[in-house]
Parts: C-alpha cells; sequence; structure tokens
C-alpha cells in the first residue's frame, strides 16, 4: 500500500467483488425469522477501507436521512456480513447500519499474523473517528460476543452516543479465567497460549482449535456453519492475538465508564456465562439498562430473543433520545 494512514471507506480500492462471489454467509439467513433475512438482491453496500497498510471490508446500509448510525461488531469466529440481520430489526431499521469484518475475519485480512485486540480497538476507534468527521449524527456501537467488550473499549475512548453489548467479560481477571478454565476449551487454550510467546506468537492455528464454536449458536446447524466457514470459524488465528485477548484489561475501569450502556445478554447462552457478564456491568458507573434475550444462544437468532433485543434497543434509544 502506498500510505499507511486510514482512508475514507470506499475510496478507490478495487480489491474484487466481495460477497457477491462469497456464498455461504447467505446459509446463515434461514436460521433467522423470515423479515430479518438478507440475501443477494437487498445485501448492505460494499465498501473497502485502506487502513495502516491493510484492507478492511464494511457493509454500510445507506439511510442519508437516518438520524444516528449503528456500527455493529463481531466477534472472534465470525465477521460482518453475518450482522447484517440484526440492521433490519425495526428498532434499527430506519438508521445507518455499518458493519466493518474485523482484521483476520470476513473479507479482512490474512489471519492476524502478528496483529493483535489492540488491532480492533485501534480499527474501530479510526472508524469511529471518520465517521464522526463525515457528519454530526451520534453513533451508536453494537457488540456481538467480544465485539460487546470491544464496544466497551472503543467508546471508553472516543465520541459515541451508547453502547448495547451482548456480553461482557473482563478476562484479564483471575476469577474470570477460573471461570472459563472450566470448560474443557478454555484450558487447552490457555495450555496452548503459555507458549506463545517471541516468534511462536506468530504461529497460525484453525480458530476452532481455540475457540469453543459448537456454542456459538444453540442450533448445531448454524454452529455447523461457522465451523466449516472459512472466513469465521474455519478459519485461522494467529496464537498472539488469541492471548492478546486474554490479557487486555479493559480500557478504562466499568466505575468511570462514561457512555449509556445496554447490557442484552442471550439467557440461555452456552458460551459466555451470564454471570461474567453480571459481573462487570454491575460495576459500570454511567447510565446503564439491562435485558435478557429469552431462550436466545450466544449469537441470539431465536425469535423470541431477536424480539426482546428490539424492544431493548428501542427503549435504550428512546430514553437516550438517540434518534
Amino acid at each position: 500500500m502506498a500510505s499507511n494512514a486510514p482512508s475514507p471507506p470506499g475510496s478507490d480500492i478495487d480489491v474484487g467483488p466481495g460477497y457477491r462471489e462469497q456464498h455461504h454467509w447467505q446459509r446463515y439467513q434461514d436460521f433467522f425469522p423470515g423479515a430479518l433475512r438478507v440475501r443477494a438482491g437487498n445485501a448492505p453496500t460494499e465498501q473497502w477501507w485502506r487502513w495502516h497498510g491493510s484492507v478492511v471490508h464494511v457493509d454500510r446500509v445507506l439511510r442519508p436521512d437516518a438520524p444516528a448510525k449503528v456500527i455493529a461488531l463481531h466477534g472472534v469466529g465470525t465477521y460482518g456480513r453475518m450482522l447484517a440481520p440484526y440492521g433490519k430489526l425495526p428498532a434499527l431499521a430506519d438508521l445507518e447500519f455499518i458493519a466493518p469484518d474485523l482484521p483476520g475475519f470476513g473479507l479482512s485480512g490474512n489471519g492476524l499474523l502478528g496483529g493483535s485486540y489492540q488491532d480492533w480497538v485501534r480499527c474501530v476507534r479510526d472508524l469511529v473517528r471518520y465517521e464522526r468527521a463525515r457528519d454530526r449524527r451520534p453513533i451508536v456501537l453494537l457488540g456481538f460476543s467480544t465485539g460487546g467488550r470491544l464496544a466497551y473499549d472503543v467508546a471508553a475512548r472516543a465520541e459515541v452516543a451508547g453502547v448495547v453489548a451482548t456480553c461482557l467479560v473482563d478476562p484479564s481477571r483471575d476469577e474470570v479465567r477460573r471461570t472459563l478454565a472450566a470448560r474443557p476449551e478454555m484450558a487447552r487454550l490457555a495450555r496452548v497460549l503459555s507458549l506463545a510467546r517471541g516468534p511462536a506468537s506468530l504461529s497460525r492455528v484453525p480458530v476452532h482449535w481455540l475457540v469453543n464454536i459448537a456454542a456459538v449458536s444453540n442450533h448445531a446447524q448454524f454452529a455447523n456453519l461457522v465451523w466449516a466457514d472459512r472466513l469465521a470459524g474455519g478459519g485461522w488465528l494467529s496464537l498472539g492475538f488469541a492471548r492478546s485477548c486474554l490479557e487486555a484489561a479493559p480500557a478504562i475501569e466499568p466505575e468511570r465508564f462514561a457512555s449509556p450502556l445496554l447490557l442484552a445478554h442471550p439467557d440461555e447462552d452456552r458460551w459466555t456465562p451470564q454471570k461474567l457478564s453480571e459481573d462487570f456491568f454491575g460495576r459500570i458507573g454511567s447510565p446503564t439498562r439491562r435485558a435478557s434475550l429469552r431462550g436466545a444462544g450466544h449469537l441470539p437468532v431465536e425469535e423470541s430473543g431477536l424480539a426482546d433485543l428490539d424492544r431493548a434497543v428501542r427503549d435504550f434509544l428512546d430514553e437516550f433520545d438517540i434518534q
């Protein structure tokens, strides 16, 4: 790349047809209620963003007259296009919807060779700054899975109107690691990452070796699709990046957090125990709201949970006058 400085999404970058030639993402749509399904004919506009020597893919549902914008953030083992159905929730359907593929997943990057969780924080922070410079509409961060904690960390250092997260944990705390380590995949992760020092941190392994992809959804077929998706759970992850996720302390202590925050945790999450999110959430000093997504798994696709999410987001946006 000629320049390492961030450039606006879509600024004269030609890197190919994007998701028009990727079809796996369409297979996830059958698990969402019909009104939320996204197909090739109503898919978001695709843009590309030159960011510090990388090219980041960005989905955007353009609504120039919308009163606010939502930036949706995926977690480890998923990508932005998988979040497109959430942009069709009634509470969000009148807002501009932006979903980047964070470096290493989807169509962005190459497995995070040498990258870290802090690269994700910087990437999203720069995207927020670009959107703020483009116009002054308020921005809400909507984070799923690891993206919930990412939204928190970005909001701690960037100007946003609010945060909605389905999961909030601090894995740098010993008690959180002990709880997570009770799960076989987390115990294996800890053993492998203890060796990820120096050059070994650049080694890459399949995502599903380190991440409990089977628990991404309570629908086994959906989880199997994620497992087989080379842009998601079927991709590769550097040991250094995985280690950085576990070691990253919150950008600021929860007691000092300033943005309004809604925790909308799935009540049948088999990946991240609700208690871990609630412990972190209970310490947040800013105005907060909490909702439980009935019958929903880690990445919520169940109709009851989505109805709860829609209602909670609408109430949150109304209360803080974000739309």
